[in-house]
């Protein structure tokens, strides 16, 4: 009889379609909360979009029902619509809230039909802005009221390029903000751990320079900036408005997770061209894609990037773990820490999966499985990186004392060696300081000679000049007159012919003589400048001044006899003075030209007298002629 009414039923059902949907959800306000899944119904639009009262209208055969504990339907190009109708067979009427438990859909509209009359219609997905939702939450909230004796039918159209997942749930609004503060509270925390994590490992990498740190800043700054992205906590808190790049934010973040955390790997657990050429060329090829794939999903649409990148990030997260389990077979110590981390980050994700397919319950630690999961694995890559900078600090350390040992023995043969040195340096050193006063004393004479007149004892020509050029500069610089005086012997080319070049040597050197007792003042410099011409230079020294010497050595000269035989002959000389501030630093030549002409002057005049200079007057700040 049984047999036989079951197999009615079947026939009815084959009839009938209507019997195979799914049954309407009845809301028991002690639950607080409802998971919908078992009961939505969807179908796919099958070209252009359905308008509510399209919907509306379909057979029921045209709806299927889902019967899962979850609404995925994968990736596609496909837009569904989703129907679930909850009834109220209670008493009350409880304000409640409809969840849709994943934030990266798209374009999401609902509508509330309650009795078969449209009440509400509420657009919403992660392509408008975030203050627009109804409340302000990561998922979407849909607030509604069922009244008792109530049967809503709620219809939702979901386009979106993400994974079509559309968990529904339903909530009483009091129990939602209980169980909400918890997940907040865990969410916190873990973002919390990551940033401490961050700054620790950031500072870490200034004080000591080590890499590794700076790619596992890297690493654990995408990891939580990509469940972030995922979760919907980005789009709320970082960056509202943004929506294009809510959704380009998961393949950017994922992709950098797959190249800070390969090149982590490589640099932490050593996998070298050397010991292992295949598995670095690998993962070095991957780093690279994944680096291009986190620019290009900068641009390139979402739905074209998320397949390769779930590809990427598959293969990332699996070599990766072949990596450290390789590593750890070859006894890298670093390994271990590294394997268990992974182990976390991957257990979380399973637990997160098997909760969605309900074989774990659905609490708060598997829903937060994955953030539980990645924190545990950041706080064991931290101490892991710790552990090793400890022991390479050990390694250091050791090798500084052998250094130091090695150092001390060095020191004790190199104090022996420069003390033997040192009495060979002491006996060197006195030697060479005889040699070097015996040189310097050498050095002066060669340096007198080199500047003296052999003749007449005064100095040459040559450090006349280089005298004169530093006397012009010292006057511009200080603003100092400067006098300069220009000897010649009268008729001595007469002389010289009538007695003799060895007379005329005799008469040169007795001028000399006649000079030098006028020129006393030690910056005062006499010279014989060539032939019977002699040169005075007087700095500081102003026109008086110059012309009283030129007058004394004028009257000494003419007055001092010279004998030659049994005559006694007297000498005259003409002289040309030029006294000047000097106007620039260069005017050794103008001054000279000067006294020249003076000179010339002098000797047209009748010879015998002294003739000062009247050098053109100059546009300068100081006068020219003193």
């Amino acid at each position: 009889m049984n047999k036989a009414i079951v197999q009615l039923m079947l026939i009815l059902a084959a009839v009938w379609p209507g019997w195979a949907s799914a049954q309407p959800a009845t809301w028991d306000s002690q639950s607080g909360r409802m998971e919908l899944s078992r009961f939505v119904e969807y179908w796919a639009e099958p070209s252009g979009p359905a308008t509510l009262e399209t919907v509306r209208n379909l057979r029921e055969n045209q709806w299927q029902p889902n019967g899962k504990d979850s609404v995925s339907l994968g990736y596609g190009d496909e837009v569904y619509w989703f129907r679930v109708r909850i009834g109220n067979q209670g008493e009350t009427s409880d304000p409640l809230f409809l969840e849709i438990g994943y934030p990266v859909l798209d374009h999401v509209e609902i509508y509330l039909v309650n009795n078969g009359e449209l009440t509400e219609q509420h657009i919403l997905g992660d392509k408008q802005p975030f203050h627009d939702r109804l409340v302000d939450h990561r998922n979407f909230l849909v607030p509604l009221t069922l009244s008792s004796g109530d049967n809503i039918s709620v219809y939702v159209r979901v386009d979106t390029s993400s994974s079509m997942q559309v968990p529904l749930t339903l909530w009483d609004q009091a129990d939602y903000y209980v169980a909400e503060q918890s997940r907040s509270m865990f969410e916190g925390l873990y973002y919390g751990i990551v940033l401490v994590m961050i700054l620790y490992n950031l500072f870490v990498y200034i004080a000591v320079g080590e890499r590794s740190f700076l790619y596992y800043v890297g690493y654990i700054s995408a990891m939580p900036l990509f469940l972030a992205s995922l979760h919907g906590v980005s789009f709320q808190y970082l960056w509202p408005e943004a929506t294009r790049w809510n959704d380009q934010a998961i393949i950017v973040f994922l992709n950098l997770v797959i190249l800070f955390g390969g090149a982590f790997s490589i640099r932490f657990i050593n996998v070298s061209r050397t010991n292992h050429p295949i598995m670095n060329r690998l993962t070095l090829s991957l780093m690279v894609v994944a680096g291009l794939m986190a620019l290009a999903g900068i641009l390139v649409p979402y739905r074209l990037m998320i397949l390769p990148t779930i590809v990427v990030a598959f293969l990332g997260c699996t070599g990766m773990l072949l990596l450290s389990i390789v590593r750890w077979i070859k006894k890298d110590l670093a390994a271990r820490y590294y394997t268990l981390a992974w182990f976390f980050m991957l257990f979380g994700g399973i637990v997160l999966a098997l909760s969605k397919f309900t074989m774990l319950p659905r609490n708060l630690l598997t829903e937060n499985a994955t953030q539980v999961g990645s924190a545990i694995g950041v706080i064991l890559l931290s101490v892991a990186l710790a552990d090793r900078l400890n022991k390479e600090k050990k390694r250091s350390f050791e090798a500084q004392q052998r250094l130091l040992q090695e150092e001390r023995k060095a020191r004790l043969a190199q104090e022996k060696s420069l003390r033997i040195q040192r009495e060979a340096n002491t006996l060197l050193e006195q030697r060479v300081h005889e040699r070097t006063q015996d040189l310097e004393v050498v050095n002066d004479q060669l340096r007198e000679l080199s500047s003296t007149d052999a003749l007449t004892g005064l100095k040459n020509r040559g450090h006349f000049d280089r005298a004169f050029s530093s006397a012009v500069v010292k006057a511009y610089r200080f603003g100092q007159p400067l006098s300069l005086l220009l000897l010649d012997i009268d008729h001595f080319k007469k002389f010289n012919d009538t007695y003799g070049h060895l007379v005329g040597d005799d008469c040169l050197q007795m001028v000399a003589n006649c000079i030098r007792q006028y020129v006393t003042r030690p910056e005062d410099l006499a010279a014989r400048y060539g032939g019977e011409e002699f040169v005075v230079l007087l700095p500081d020294t102003p026109e008086e001044g110059a012309l009283r010497v030129a007058e004394k050595i004028r009257q000494e000269i003419e007055r001092t006899g010279f004998r030659v035989s049994e005559e006694v002959l007297h000498l005259t000389v003409s002289i040309g003075v030029c006294a000047v501030c000097p106007h620039e630093a260069d005017a050794t030549k103008a001054i000279f030209c000067w006294a020249d002409e003076a000179l010339y002057e002098a000797k047209g005049r009748g010879r015998n007298q002294v003739v000062v200079s009247e050098p053109p007057p100059v546009q300068d700040a100081r006068p020219a002629i003193v």
